[in-house]
């Protein structure tokens, strides 16, 4: 929570302003908006810094084994050739340095010993001093050009802010010495001409238009190719491109006067943003200094958006997410194009070692499941661990393949484990759903009442959303639209969040999610019948979001290894009776002579995530079970049930209520929670909690089964009290099989595991829909 908290002070102001997140560091060279009515500044225009007489003109590019576009080795151009720079020495004021000679506002670290892979040709500097305030690394002092006792495996990385400086003008003093210059521009857009596309969301085509020196200019065409379409397509969220009319664009640009940007793009097509292509032909100059285009026009793109944001005939686009290929997935993200990379190799999920992870791959894996390029390729585990084998390692694609799995790769992962887990941000393109939404009254902006847009009597109005039966599936729904990451709490009251009088009016009702949507407004609801006999006001629906979440998974395992019978006499049951620990049968069982036959094993439950699961009451409301002699943090945390093979559930499910700690944990965790004492209650972020076989309630009540073949279920969490990242994987099954005297348990799984089909193999039903038991 402290960390959450710390986050959110920092980007207070500037999400209040804005209602999204914006990157920090925009001080230096932003405004604050001013409030209506306030006369605004003009608009503050970029002055490069003098470099001063005596220092020479160098080039910078960042270089290597990117995992963002705006990291890599630091590079430079001097005396004709490229060269590396050494780490020696090295600080976050050469960082800086670095980073705004290159157009970003500031740089967020740096890191030593070739982390970007080993450079060629000359190291130039090494022992680099700069006090942060110098105008190009050239002014900072080092050893001399070329002065140097390192190696290229001490070569220096640096990674940048995204934020680029407003009206930054790139240097082309040294332009005709330099093969392979990268592009370096301010920002890009895709700008919609025609009609057509400009009603349309999102944006698929349309000029390409650069913001260089502040202002938007559009591209000559004459250089223009496939492949740069490619990159720009996949920098706006879409996997691929296509042709386009160019007659109508002809047109149209013969009766307007066009601003070119001075150069052409030079991609090669697997580029995951525009600043790792090179900078192109320099186009002719008229009279006025303007850049011409002879016998061209703007360059077009037209780009393929992925099947879940392509236009449909009935709502614009498709209401829930799904993937487009069975081959790889994405879990444990908080936003769409998002989450851990699994691949499936012989009907099974497995994970992605992150040895050699980078854009480029990452970029495949986006592009395979309708989504653009990568934005970040992730390392360490980042966006959670996952469970089961780890299929594919030191990953290296071209770019261009259709699927990851046809990249090439290393099967063996020795020394990789699930700490290494690879993940991908990938690209998605911009549908506005965030506009159409806001959180109001909140201590902070990751909290709040829900408000949504809703057009009524042809004018768009703000209005609350009806609590009833709001829950935190509703809440994930809120939180991803808005861009905030998870749900950590879906609240039906919010009477201590004053928002906007003017929006209590209730204007959504009967929203029930699935969990999947991108936006609230695609989740069923009552539409224009609103109905909400609690009203709004007061009882308006509210969230609190955070950027991380827990994510809870059982060892099946163990399970399969522990399972057994007991007969265990009814005169040592009494405890368990009093809560709810047995079938309904028992009450008529004799306390002196009967006994019950249970169904025992142990419980290993992981928290995989991102952050500690705690429960979902506070200290004050946990339940003393005077029997047990100890509190209940969560009345519902566990199902325990038997079901035949047609789905029905035939051994009543024990609602497990226990008290949570970390039994366990990784080498290098330290415990937090402990029920002793009435201590605090919780699983850490690379924990478990155990529960053997040999406690109370640790079973299921088998006694009035006939012998046969079951499956036996768990489900962990299973009314979504608790926020997690990933519920799909909350149940684990197993083939059970009862010979009235002995059990036998096999197959043990964690659900989403296997393929769709060999699930279907594994049971013939698609699930339990309720936890009743049959009466047939």
């Amino acid at each position: 929570m402290e960390r959450f908290l710390g986050f959110t002070r920092n980007h207070c102001f500037i999400v209040l302003f804005f209602i999204s997140l914006s990157p920090l560091g925009l001080a230096q060279y932003e405004h604050w908006p001013y409030l209506p009515g306030y006369p605004e500044p003009p608009p503050q225009v970029y002055q490069p810094p003098q470099r001063p007489a005596n220092v020479p003109k160098i080039q910078l590019r960042l270089a290597g084994q990117k995992r963002k576009h705006n990291e890599g080795r630091v590079e430079v151009f001097y005396s004709g050739e490229w060269g590396t720079v050494c780490d020696d020495d090295f600080s976050i004021h050469a960082a800086h340095v670095v980073c705004r000679e290159l157009g970003y506002v500031e740089a967020v670290s740096w890191l030593p010993s070739s982390k970007y892979g080993k450079g060629e040709g000359k190291i130039w500097m090494d022992n680099v001093h700069c006090n942060g305030k110098e105008t190009t690394l050239a002014a900072c002092t080092s050893n001399g050009w070329g002065v140097t006792d390192c190696k290229h495996t001490e070569d220096v990385g640096v990674v940048c802010s995204e934020k680029r400086i407003p009206g930054f003008k790139f240097d082309n003093s040294l332009l005709n010495q330099i093969e392979n210059m990268n592009i370096q521009v301010e920002d890009i857009r895709i700008r919609a001409i025609l009609a057509t596309y400009r009603k349309r969301v999102p944006v698929t085509e349309g000029y390409v238009e650069v913001k260089d020196e502040g202002t938007w200019k559009q591209i000559c065409d004459k250089h223009w190719t496939m492949k740069n379409s490619r990159v720009v397509c996949g920098m706006f969220g879409f996997p691929s491109e296509r042709k386009y009319n160019t007659n109508v664009y002809k047109m149209f640009a013969s009766r307007r006067k066009q601003h070119y940007w001075a150069y052409s793009m030079d991609c090669s097509g697997n580029e995951a943003h525009i600043s790792s292509c090179k900078l192109g032909n320099h186009l002719n100059v008229d009279a006025e200094k303007n850049a011409t285009c002879e016998n061209g026009m703007p360059a077009v793109v037209s780009c393929v958006p992925g099947r879940a944001f392509a236009p449909s005939s009935h709502s614009g686009f498709r209401k829930a997410f799904r993937q487009e290929q069975p081959l790889v997935r994405l879990k444990g993200g908080a936003n769409t194009g998002e989450g851990r990379v699994e691949v499936l190799k012989n009907g099974e999920w497995g994970t992605v070692c992150d040895d050699n992870w980078n854009l480029v791959s990452a970029s495949v894996v986006c592009r395979e499941l309708g989504f653009g390029s990568a934005k970040e390729a992730i390392t360490g585990a980042r966006l959670g661990q996952g469970m089961g084998p780890i299929h594919l390692n030191e990953i290296d694609c071209t770019g261009f393949e259709k699927s990851v799995t046809d990249c090439k790769f290393n099967t063996e992962s020795q020394g990789c484990n699930h700490e290494e887990d690879a993940a991908v941000r990938c690209n998605v393109p911009a549908m506005g759903f965030q506009n159409q939404l806001r959180l109001s009254g909140g201590r902070n902006p990751y909290e709040g009442r829900v408000e949504v847009l809703a057009e009524r009597n042809g004018t768009l109005k703000w209005g609350t959303v009806c609590s009833e039966n709001w829950s935190t599936v509703e809440a994930m729904v809120v939180c991803r639209q808005l861009g905030l990451g998870f749900a950590s709490h879906a609240f039906q009251e919010t009477w201590y969040w004053h928002g906007d009088v003017s929006a209590d009016n209730v204007v959504m009702s009967g929203v029930k999610c699935s969990g999947t949507e991108m936006s609230l407004a695609h989740c069923r609801h009552d539409g224009a019948d609103v109905s909400c006999p609690r009203g709004g006001g007061r009882f308006g629906a509210g969230v609190s979001c955070s950027e991380t979440a827990p994510d809870l998974v059982l060892n099946a395992e163990l399970v399969e290894q522990t399972a057994y019978l007991e007969d265990r006499p009814m005169f040592m049951l009494q405890c368990a009776l009093e809560e709810n620990c047995l079938a309904s049968s028992a009450v008529n069982t004799s306390v002196t002579s009967g006994y019950r036959r249970l169904l025992r094993f142990s419980s290993q439950i992981h928290n995989n995530g991102q952050s500690d699961f705690r429960p979902k009451n506070g200290r004050h409301a946990w339940v003393w079970h005077d029997c047990h002699r100890h509190y209940h943090s969560m009345e519902v945390f566990t199902h325990y049930d038997l079901l035949n093979l047609n789905g029905t559930k035939v051994a009543e499910g024990h609602k497990a209520s226990f008290c949570l700690e970390d039994t366990e944990c990784e080498a290098d965790v330290q415990k937090q929670y402990e029920c002793a004492n009435f201590g605090e209650q919780g699983i850490t972020v690379g924990c478990w909690d155990v529960y053997r076989h040999d406690i109370d309630c640790q079973w299921i009540d088998i006694t009035d089964v006939p012998p046969g073949d079951y499956l036996f279920q768990v489900v962990i969490n299973p009314n979504y009290e608790v926020a997690e990242s990933d519920y799909s994987n909350n149940v684990m099954k197993c083939r059970s099989r009862y010979d009235g005297q002995r059990i036998w348990m096999y197959n043990c799984h964690i659900g989403g595991s296997f393929s769709e089909e060999t699930e279907q193999k594994f049971d013939h039903f698609s699930g339990l829909t309720n936890n009743k038991v049959s009466t047939r």
